[in-house]
């Protein structure tokens, strides 16, 4: 008698901490879903302000349209929702969705900037790096290149990554694969209209980078290192 209720004492135990870990996982998942949801949203509107921006300010010089106008919150949004994608999977339907949002989103921010560039010319070129990679166990090079890639936004503050899922049905992004013609194998990158198919090290990567791009980052370091200099003095 003494044992079964020691059983069932110990069933009831088990039960009631399976069911609040259960609980607690999904509560702070779907925290973490409403958080990606809510920058998701406040990029949606900063890309509307910009679009927006555009035809208030077509005839003012360029001179006077700063960097602000477009997106700088695509890169949190990305690892955050990278992130969710790992807790929940990968063919989780409210992943699939906030991923297609994202997509789009990216696809958006890469046109306004060749907007800018239509008005301003190379003075406003933003460098791009538009990335393709699969996550169903068939590049075991994709996570590798997301890690170079990561280190090259740290190195280049000024260089923007387009990251795209090769497997996602999704009309806007089969459509960016047929304008860069990407085909296996994976990882893929599109750098300055140019389309690479394979692993590159972060050496190769680096030398397909323009030069204008480190030139715009020594002008930044060397601005910050005169500005502590005199803040020294």
């Amino acid at each position: 008698m003494l044992d079964t209720k020691k059983y069932i004492f110990t069933f009831f135990i088990t039960a009631a901490i399976f069911t609040t870990a259960f609980f607690a996982s999904t509560f702070f998942s779907n925290k973490r879903v409403e958080n990606v949801k809510s920058i998701q949203d406040t990029i949606a509107i900063d890309i509307l302000s910009s679009e927006t921006q555009f035809d208030l300010l077509k005839e003012v010089p360029c001179a006077n349209l700063g960097d602000d106008t477009l997106s700088g919150e695509l890169s949190k949004l990305g690892d955050k929702l990278s992130h969710t994608e790992t807790e929940r999977g990968a063919t989780d339907d409210e992943i699939i969705y906030l991923k297609k949002y994202y997509a789009l989103l990216q696809i958006k921010d890469y046109i306004l900037s060749r907007k800018l560039v239509e008005k301003c010319g190379a003075t406003k070129k933003p460098v791009s790096i538009i990335y393709f990679y699969s996550n169903t166990g068939n590049c075991p090079e994709c996570e590798k290149t997301g890690y170079i890639l990561t280190r090259l936004k740290e190195l280049y503050p000024d260089l923007r990554v387009y990251s795209f899922d090769y497997n996602m049905d999704f009309a806007a992004v089969n459509s960016m694969k047929t304008i860069y013609r990407i085909k296996a194998p994976l990882p893929a990158l599109v750098i300055e209209d140019k389309t690479y198919s394979g692993f590159k090290s972060i050496e190769e990567l680096d030398a397909l980078l323009p030069d204008t791009l480190r030139t715009a980052t020594t002008t930044v370091a060397t601005s910050t290192k005169a500005t502590s200099t005199k803040k020294l003095k």
